[in-house]
């Protein structure tokens, strides 16, 4: 686990494109799927987040194996925080990566809590979410938001 850099760019798109657009094609169609991918993994974006501190990769045997990105609800401003990525390789979930991704997150945000969303239909992604502690705080245009305390160590 640590703090992506910017040589991590390119691995960190390859990895939204390969396991981003297929997790979610089932639940929410494919073209909504690929158009996650289009907005949220491209160069830009990503570029954007590792040049400001915000995303954290997980690595086994030298290859990228989780990517967890945080934010602010309201960027650039004192706002909520936000996990808005949290994606484990589909053959290592189950491992521990997901809650070690969420420590690395928020270890050094300044907040007391810390938000999450995902997508109404992820029902996988809301029972981890239970089991980290998130409780369901509102649903919005099929976007789940959950909050939890930060667990300081």
């Amino acid at each position: 686990m640590r703090n992506a850099v910017p040589g991590d760019i390119a691995a960190i798109c390859r990895f939204g494109e390969q396991h981003v657009a297929p997790h979610y094609a089932p639940l929410i169609g494919q073209e909504a799927a690929d158009e996650q991918v289009r907005r949220f993994w491209n160069d830009t974006q990503i570029t954007r987040a590792v040049t400001r501190g915000l995303v954290v990769v997980a690595e086994a045997e030298g290859r990228l194996v989780g990517v967890g990105q945080r934010g602010r609800r309201v960027p650039d401003r004192d706002s909520d925080h936000v996990v808005y990525k949290l994606y484990v390789h589909p053959g290592l979930r189950g491992h521990g990566i997901g809650p070690r991704l969420i420590n690395a997150l928020t270890e050094h945000m300044d907040a007391d809590k810390v938000y999450i969303e995902h997508f109404v239909q992820n029902e996988r992604a809301g029972a981890f979410y239970e089991r980290e502690g998130f409780k369901v705080e509102r649903i919005e245009q099929g976007i789940v938001w959950r909050s939890r305390p930060i667990n300081r160590p």
